[in-house]
């Protein structure tokens, strides 16, 4: 149920390249990410180590890029679809100003995603994004499952089948929920 849910929502997405040099590398896949990525629009930090516990998805995104807006509501919809009690999805805008951030917000506000700001880049420096949309998975340790820079509607169904695989049985097991 809960799969085919989220099948029929996936997009197609291509990576968009972002200029930048002397990057540190992206956390590789079973370390732990950086924790803190900033505040979202009401002023609280948002700390990874808050959703230990549930699978996480910090995806860097920027107005301009024209798959990250597509594939936003398609992890809105996951996250609905999913519940916020076992995945959380938080959405970090890459080196834009605070007018352009809020518009796409105000835009996508029904999605219920953490909306994150990063108009200097530091958080998006910390993670090695160097192309959009860039997505860390995180399992419910808080360490790095998955990761994808770019990608394409034939990599949507694997994508799926990597956060069910780290969705506890039981969340599998129940109806999806509905919008």
């Amino acid at each position: 149920m809960l799969r085919s849910a989220l099948l029929a929502v996936a997009l197609a997405l291509v990576v968009v390249p972002c200029p930048a040099a002397g990057l540190p590398p992206a956390p590789a896949v079973g370390t732990l990410p950086p924790q803190l990525l900033g505040t979202d629009r009401e002023g609280n930090e948002v700390d990874l180590g808050n959703y230990r516990g549930k699978v996480t998805i910090v995806t860097f995104w920027a107005s301009w890029c024209g798959p990250c807006r597509r594939e936003l509501p398609v992890l809105g919809h996951f996250q609905q679809v999913v519940g916020r009690d076992a995945l959380e999805v938080v959405a970090v805008n890459f080196k834009e100003p605070r007018s352009d951030f809020v518009a796409v917000v105000r835009l996508n506000r029904q999605m219920g995603l953490n909306w994150v700001h990063d108009a200097k880049g530091t958080v998006s420096d910390l993670y090695g994004v160097n192309a959009l949309p860039h997505m860390f998975i995180l399992d419910h340790d808080g360490r790095v499952a998955y990761t994808h820079r770019g990608y394409s509607e034939e990599s949507l169904p694997g994508i799926i089948e990597e956060i069910l695989s780290l969705l506890p049985d039981e969340v599998k097991a129940r109806p999806a929920r509905k919008r």
